[in-house]
């Protein structure tokens, strides 16, 4: 998967729903979408980076793409219904979702964790992919071939001291992801969904909560779009319901 060489065309004529593309991992991720020729839809919650990710979409020559910014720590269900209604109503169809965004906290021990901050991490990290995914089914069903990607942490995968609440939250993804793929094998088989964890990584939430590590010395964003593309993409049509470490 690592090494995968995705053709050109490969999503040709797609619509992805890619979360927290402003910047890091989801702001690679939607530019090789593009590049492979998706129309990419942009979510986050920084109209400036998800302007500026545009931008660089438009200058590269590929599918226009499109913005929808909503803050996940403050959305309710309706609004993740009426995200959902928009993609929908502007773009007629969606063939695949990144969930990227994350909330993260640096490491510190759980005791020290208020409510608050279990509230946003569970929101954004669980209750946020969850919502967003069961408004969209209606249009994933509809695709030929959808891929919904979560978007995992190693910390969540294997549990360890100090990092509390968002290991937790990015636990929970694992069985979601799981439970979601069985109950649509049967009845939506063309819908499918699978985590990635991509391991240690250059991105904005690493460098919060290693600020001393030489961030050259880990995996950069590009370095995992071959697996990214590989799971959206219809050459991993027969994955469903896996946790997939980088």
């Amino acid at each position: 998967m690592k090494n995968y060489i995705a053709p050109k065309t490969l999503l040709q004529d797609r619509v992805i729903l890619v979360t927290g593309a402003g910047r890091g991992v989801g702001r690679e991720a939607a530019l090789s979408y593009a590049a492979h020729g998706a129309t990419v839809i942009l979510h986050g919650r920084n109209v400036a980076q998800l302007e500026a990710v545009y931008d660089e979409i438009e200058a590269a020559g590929y599918p226009q793409a499109a913005i929808i910014p909503l803050d996940f720590e403050k959305a309710d269900a309706q609004a993740f219904e009426g995200l959902a209604g928009s993609i929908g109503l502007q773009l007629k169809r969606l063939d695949g979702i990144l969930h990227n965004a994350t909330a993260a906290l640096s490491p510190f021990p759980l005791e020290l964790h208020n409510f608050d901050q279990w509230m946003t991490l569970l929101r954004v990290n669980v209750a946020a992919p969850a919502a967003l995914t069961k408004a969209c089914l209606p249009l994933l069903k509809a695709s030929p071939n959808a891929s919904v990607i979560m978007t995992g942490e190693s910390h969540g995968h294997t549990p360890s001291a100090f990092w509390g609440a968002y290991a937790v939250s990015k636990a929970a993804l694992e069985p979601m992801v799981q439970i979601w793929a069985q109950e649509l094998e049967n009845l939506h088989p063309n819908v499918r969904i699978n985590a990635l964890i991509p391991g240690p990584v250059n991105s904005p939430i690493r460098r919060k909560t290693h600020p001393g590590e030489d961030q050259m010395s880990i995996a950069q964003p590009a370095d995992l779009m071959p697996a990214y593309l590989y799971l959206m993409g219809d050459d991993s049509a027969q994955i469903k319901g896996e946790v997939i470490c980088l």
